[in-house]
Formats: C-alpha cells, sequence, structure tokens
C-alpha cells in the first residue's frame, strides 16, 4: 500500500503562485502579439474606424441575446469604447497617458473618500472579558464601546 504524499501549505501556495505567474506573463504576450497584428491590419487598411464602432456594437448585441447583460449600451458609451480601443491600435501615447492619469486621480479620489467613513471596530472576546475584569465584572456582561 503506498503512503500518502504530505504537501505543506507554503509548498501548495508557491505552486500555486507560480502557476499564476505563467498565466500572467501568458495572457501578456497573447496581448502584445494581439495588438502587434491588430495595429498592422489597421495600419494597412483593413480594419477601420467604422470596423471598431461596428463590432462593439456586435459584440454587446450578441452578450445581450446571450443574456449576459441587460441592454446595449448607447451610442455615446459606443463612442467612448471605440475611441479608447482606438487610441491603442493607433498607438495614441499622449491620449493613453492622459486616460491613465484622469483614471489614477479618480481612484485617489475614491479611496480618500473611502478613508473618510467611519469604521466600526469590533474588539475580540479576550479584549471584551479584559475590559469586563477592568470594570470589575465577572462573566456573562459585556460592555459596549463607542
Amino acid at each position: 500500500m503506498a503512503m500518502p504524499m504530505q504537501v505543506s501549505l507554503d509548498e501548495i501556495l508557491s505552486m500555486l503562485l507560480a502557476r499564476v505567474d505563467g498565466l500572467a506573463l501568458s495572457d501578456e504576450n497573447s496581448k502584445s502579439k494581439f495588438n502587434i497584428i491588430t495595429r498592422v491590419l489597421y495600419r494597412k487598411g483593413i480594419i477601420t474606424d467604422q470596423d471598431v464602432i461596428d463590432s462593439i456594437r456586435e459584440e454587446h448585441r450578441m452578450l445581450k441575446n446571450l443574456g449576459l447583460i441587460a441592454e446595449e449600451p448607447e451610442e455615446d458609451v459606443i463612442a467612448a469604447i471605440a475611441e479608447n480601443i482606438l487610441q491603442w491600435i493607433k498607438g495614441d501615447v499622449d491620449a493613453l497617458k492622459k486616460g491613465m492619469e484622469e483614471y489614477e486621480k479618480k481612484m485617489q479620489e475614491a479611496m480618500s473618500r473611502q478613508n473618510q467613513k467611519p469604521k466600526i471596530d469590533v474588539a475580540s472576546p479576550a479584549v471584551l472579558q479584559q475590559l469586563n475584569r477592568m470594570g470589575g465584572k465577572q462573566g456573562g456582561g459585556s460592555k459596549l464601546i463607542l
């Protein structure tokens, strides 16, 4: 009878992290290849701005018909999506940097709003017991600290 193999939690986590790193590298490699091919097709005139817009509409129509989204986006949303994709295809670095800066600014604003919200701290049972003992209570009473 074969002995069961024992694997530590640390070994399992290391294996999983290595696999996630491999998947991330593979994903980035695929993205780079896709971007390169798309730029070639765009520069050759095989893909046009209108093709991108039409494909966005078609994608959302398919998603709606499959029941994965409730409704198709409005024309202004489609135009914004297309603009973002076309900036990437065209290699418009200045527009991409500006968009990234705006996104980072919005994220910082959201984080500052999150930090301003009141927090609720919950004491562990051991801390509550210690507070009860300091207050002279023994047993089942508890204190609410504001």
